[in-house]
């Protein structure tokens, strides 16, 4: 039997204010020694009164605007209970039945456009974190650091609607992005602003009923959520098409091991007993104050990349790719203002730099786990080490190099290459001798060309930048080497 996966994603993500959700303490904690950024209200003491940081409200409604959501009229808090220790009151202040926006919607791009609904934006406190030490021989025990806790949190929980582990990682992705671009929460999944839980099940292709559905946690990267939905995925199918019962149940997904373990059974809402937070109003949202903040929103990622498409005559590949991401379409951008960028030839210009960004520097970027924003290499800089390609400074190849070591280091590129010796070889006496040397060491190649088989002009060309390590003009080389070998 053919077996249709359902995915549903809940993801929460922290706010960028300043401070806590219902207290005045610093909501960034990033840096903080354990248990300094509290006070009676995120520690849970008796008697404490919550208030409610307006900023985190403004930006959970910017956020569900841009989601295509209907923004409520009048919406609640709600006390969430259960007994974790990370839980510092014994219940979570959350929202139940009144979020603050309900039936939005954002597109998804694999195989073609799909629309992925968005069930409900709410806002509710982030809860502590628990430290756990493990020693060889020693008991484990674990640590628990408050200044999390009350942090403001967003979640935004998804229809059903995604079908495979691909769906879901494009989903998030093109989320993050537009979390970024609003300026309401870093994005970051690997420091935990931006987390992701996932709702996965399967059933009988044209079925209507699915099996009981797994939650799956503890996923900290987009890699991390397509391998453990890719691996639930196998693991339900195995157990269904075995005729052995699949149980809802919550489970956690272990990287070193690419597995998926038990971690308890699913919780239903009504485990949770709901009910409307008395320390706090209800609010009553202006819609004159919903207008006021769409009116607000900065440009998204969607509307960016159709600018670029028509402003800079980019192809889509090219500026889906650039505008994913705010921090790299910003920089684009920069560098596009830069005195240096408009020394390009104009024709070449805007898919030079793309070009840059999209291959060189994203592979650096990568590698280092690096944002392009903390990148030492301004646009400015890289402008300028095109421009040395252009003008025969350097070649294409040792530009690579040079890149490099202006990523790492933030010299200029001028200066790595007087002291690594990589300037150009454009003197046609110097280049002329070398075209010689090879054409006389490689007879074979030389008859080949002759012999209408073109790529061994490649061939030579490849021999002549070798011998000059990759220094040599290669406009100039092939035109040497193509009179030198029409006057043998």
């Amino acid at each position: 039997m053919n077996y249709e996966t359902i995915i549903g994603l809940e993801v929460h993500a922290q706010l960028l204010t300043k401070s806590k959700m219902f207290c005045r303490c610093s909501a960034d904690y990033t840096n903080a020694p354990p248990n300094t950024l509290v006070c009676p209200v995120c520690l849970g003491m008796p008697g404490v009164l919550p208030t409610i940081n307006q900023q985190a409200v403004e930006y959970t409604i910017m956020t569900a605007i841009a989601l295509n959501c209907t923004i409520s009229d009048y919406t609640k808090f709600d006390r969430k209970n259960y007994p974790y220790p990370d839980l510092m009151k014994g219940y979570q202040i959350s929202q139940y039945d009144a979020p603050f926006g309900y039936g939005g919607w954002l597109v998804i791009e694999v195989n073609g456009k799909k629309k992925i609904g968005i069930t409900r934006v709410h806002l509710e406190e982030d809860v502590a974190k628990l430290i756990h030490h493990t020693s060889p021989g020693e008991e484990s025990y674990s640590l628990v650091d408050v200044n999390r806790s009350g942090v403001p949190l967003m979640e935004i929980v998804g229809e059903p609607d995604l079908r495979s582990p691909e769906e879901a990682r494009q989903y998030l992705i093109k989320l993050r992005s537009i979390l970024q671009y609003l300026g309401v929460s870093t994005g970051n999944m690997e420091e935990g602003s931006f987390r992701c839980d996932a709702n996965i099940s399967i059933r009988p292709e044209n079925s209507p009923e699915t099996m009981a559905k797994v939650e799956v946690k503890n996923m900290n990267s987009f890699k991390a959520v397509y391998r453990a939905l890719e691996y639930e995925a196998k693991r339900q199918r195995k157990l269904a098409e075995e005729g052995k019962r699949l149980t809802q149940e919550t489970r956690g997904w272990v990287q070193e091991e690419g597995r998926t373990v038990s971690q308890r059974s699913k919780e239903y809402a009504h485990d949770y007993r709901y009910f409307p937070e008395p320390d706090l109003p209800p609010l009553v949202i202006s819609q004159d104050w919903v207008e006021e903040m769409r009116m607000k929103l900065p440009e998204l990622p969607e509307a960016r990349r159709d600018r670029f498409i028509a402003e800079y005559n980019l192809p889509l590949y090219d500026a889906n790719l650039l505008t994913s991401s705010k921090a790299m379409a910003d920089y684009f951008e920069a560098c596009l203002k830069t005195p240096e960028y408009m020394k390009l030839p104009q024709d070449s210009r805007v898919k030079e730099v793309s070009n840059w960004l999209l291959g060189e520097f994203s592979r650096l970027l990568n590698a280092t786990s690096t944002e392009i924003k903390d990148s030492r290499v301004s646009p400015g800089q890289l402008c300028r080490l095109l421009n040395l390609i252009q003008e025969g400074g350097i070649s294409g190849t040792s530009a690579k190099a040079v890149f490099e070591e202006m990523f790492n280091t933030s010299q200029q590129a001028t200066d790595i290459i007087t002291q690594r010796g990589l300037s150009q070889i454009s003197d046609t006496q110097e280049v002329e001798e070398v075209v010689s040397q090879v054409i006389a060491a490689n007879a074979q190649a030389v008859a080949d060309y002759k012999a209408g088989k073109t790529p061994a002009l490649k061939f030579l060309v490849g021999q002549v930048m070798k011998v000059t390590g990759g220094r040599a003009n290669p406009k100039l080389v092939n035109e040497l080497l193509d009179k030198k070998l029409k006057e043998e």
